[in-house]
């Protein structure tokens, strides 16, 4: 189980963030006795009247809609933050965190050892924080009557590096399907949604054909899904969903049966090896010198939930919440 919350550096800076979470607990968005979020939202704020301030996030393609749904109700709260979210992709938003040039790094996937190890060698400690869930989806053109259900085997024969020359219709995959010449879109390689696909589908992050079609916008997935008969993609199941008519989803068989990418089977674990969690990274430093960044981060967490919602992802499961109430618990102690 990933925590939710992980502690790197200075005990000064992470507990400055338990303190300021610790009535959050990774919990939705709380109501007060009324039933209303107003509470919730008056306590996020503080004292936030006239509050001013940069917050700069960059990082995950995926994430970015959760920070930049954050940011848009935070700006009701507090319309004298000025809060940036930008997308390089997970890779490259990692890269701006540990030169110390943003204060949240979005990402799909967790830090990798030598983004802690340049982290560490340009001083900067951070706290991670699971955000939402998601599960990627892999999609085909509507039109797609032959295959409703696809192997995690069957996607390595089509994706992996090896493949490429050798697998380019839907028969090379399966002789009963039809000879439909493949066409493959999908995530950039400094996506950590792209590391996370050929970790799980090719054994080997980074390891894939080369002649696909990469973006880091997953509309232009969707787009080229949906224009060719013969399409398969790959990005996050919010996109999926949200693009129901344009692209048709696949179950995925881990050797255990379909199983449809949902919230339910996302949560559940069940959905393997597709589903997974979602991360922003704090600057230690910067959060304890930002009151801005604070009660941002502070907000948050507080509305993940709604947050969640609006953004297309999955909430915090309660499991996930107790381990964020447990970590920070630690932190304070």
């Amino acid at each position: 189980m990933t925590k939710t919350l992980f502690r790197m550096g200075s005990v000064a800076g992470a507990t400055a963030l338990a303190l300021t979470l610790a009535a959050c607990g990774g919990q939705s968005s709380s109501s007060d006795e009324s039933g209303t979020t107003d509470g919730a939202t008056e306590e996020a704020a503080g004292e936030g009247s006239g509050l001013s301030g940069d917050v700069v996030i960059d990082g995950s393609s995926t994430v970015e809609p959760l920070s930049s749904a954050a940011a848009t109700l935070f700006r009701d709260v507090e319309p004298g933050v000025n809060v940036t979210v930008a997308t390089s992709g997970t890779g490259g938003g990692f890269q701006r965190f540990c030169d110390g040039e943003t204060d949240i790094s979005d990402a799909s996937r967790p830090i990798a050892e030598d983004e802690v190890t340049t982290c560490a060698d340009n001083g900067v400690e951070y706290t991670e924080i699971v955000i939402a869930n998601d599960g990627l989806s892999v999609v085909v053109n509507p039109e797609n009557d032959w295959v409703e259900c696809i192997t995690t085997e069957q996607l390595a024969t089509i994706w992996g590096p090896e493949s490429e020359g050798t697998v380019m219709s839907w028969s090379d995959v399966d002789s009963s399907y039809p000879d439909e010449a493949l066409e493959l879109y999908g995530a950039g390689t400094d996506s950590g949604t792209f590391d996370y696909f050929t970790e799980a589908i090719n054994g080997e992050e980074g390891a894939i054909r080369i002649d696909y079609s990469p973006s880091e916008d997953d509309n232009l997935t969707v787009q080229g899904v949906s224009g060719s008969a013969g399409a398969m993609g790959f990005f996050g199941l919010s996109y999926a969903e949200e693009n129901a008519d344009s692209v048709k989803l696949l179950a995925v068989d881990n050797g255990e049966g379909c199983v449809v990418p949902s919230k339910e089977t996302v949560q559940d674990g069940s959905y393997e090896p597709l589903g997974r969690p979602l991360f922003i990274y704090v600057n230690n430093t910067k959060y304890a010198e930002n009151e801005a960044l604070q009660t941002f981060v502070d907000f948050y967490l507080e509305n993940e939930q709604q947050i969640a919602e609006e953004a297309l992802f999955i909430d915090l499961t309660d499991e996930q919440a107790e381990t964020a109430r447990t970590e920070l618990d630690s932190l304070i102690g």
